[in-house]
């Protein structure tokens, strides 16, 4: 089974504007109301691409039903907890030729909360997947990702994580089965430029090194570059298109480079998946959808 966690689930509300003016009167082109947060971007693409995972997280107030209902109509019936305090948040995305973003606090999530959380995992057993994906409120420990990995170390669960610089440094120890740094995050957590492929393939090894077995680095329009743990180096460029939307590519590109690997156990083959689906989401307005994805000009590949 696959489980994904989002610590900071989100109704998405997205605008589309001609242009925007700061201090005026701004008239929407368009608009849509999406479910938000990495974990969930993941799962329901993995939904998408014929996978069934378990969603969990933190719900509180109206909006935090709004977002069950709407990932209920998306086929991923979510698992959340119920926060008492708060309410699940709204994160304003405008397109007006670049993108702005403007996202809400979320509620305050308690140690109790917490506990209710790690009981849920504690039922993983040998075997299951559990993705943690996306930052974490305030109201978190720091090290959550690292105490969740922590229990599940022994139990053989694979791991992946898709975080920033320390959530995702603190994990290495635990040898997770994969993490999805950017090249940009890739340069925050050597502090460091890096400017060549070359140079990114060594610093993605340095972090097998630490405990990553492997290591899938997001290059944008470049696609992505795979270090896996049996010792290949496999890149894959990115499908040519116009982007409409960056906003859940990098969990998608997550998303597919899991049911690649599902269905074929072929680390190249996972990658071409990974980078269609990235690339997929990035072309249209939201989330990718399968023949969207299949329809990309890719080696190899084929549908499950």
């Amino acid at each position: 089974m696959i489980y994904t966690v989002t610590f900071n689930p989100s109704l998405d509300y997205v605008v589309g504007l001609d242009k925007f003016i700061p201090g005026t009167v701004n008239r929407a082109a368009s608009e849509h109301i999406y479910p938000g947060g990495k974990g969930i971007n993941v799962s329901v693409m993995l939904s998408h691409l014929g996978y069934e995972s378990r969603i969990l997280g933190f719900s509180a107030g109206f909006t935090g039903r709004s977002l069950q209902d709407m990932l209920k109509y998306h086929g991923c019936p979510p698992d959340f907890i119920e926060v008492k305090e708060g309410q699940t948040r709204i994160n304003v995305k405008l397109n007006a030729g670049e993108e702005t973003e403007i996202n809400g606090q979320g509620p305050t999530i308690t140690g109790q909360d917490m506990e209710k959380l790690y009981q849920k995992l504690d039922i993983l057993q040998r075997g299951d997947w559990l993705v943690l994906a996306g930052s974490i409120p305030g109201s978190v420990p720091r090290d959550v990702y690292e105490r969740i990995i922590e229990r599940l170390y022994k139990k053989g669960v694979h791991c992946i994580v898709d975080a920033e610089k320390e959530l995702l440094m603190d994990v290495l120890k635990y040898k997770p089965f994969l993490i999805k740094p950017n090249h940009h995050e890739l340069e925050e957590m050597f502090g460091k430029e890096l400017k060549t492929q070359e140079e990114i393939i060594r610093h993605a090894r340095l972090l097998q090194e630490m405990g990553a077995v492997n290591v899938l680095v997001s290059m944008d329009a470049e696609g992505a570059v795979l270090a896996t743990g049996s010792g290949e180096i496999y890149q894959r460029n990115a499908p040519k298109g116009r982007v409409v939307n960056s906003v859940g590519a990098g969990d998608s590109m997550v998303a597919g480079f899991l049911a690649g690997y599902l269905q074929t156990g072929d680390y190249e083959k996972a990658l071409e998946l990974g980078v269609a689906a990235g690339s997929a989401t990035a072309f249209t307005s939201w989330l990718a959808k399968k023949e969207e994805i299949y329809a990309l000009p890719a080696k190899e590949m084929t549908p499950a």
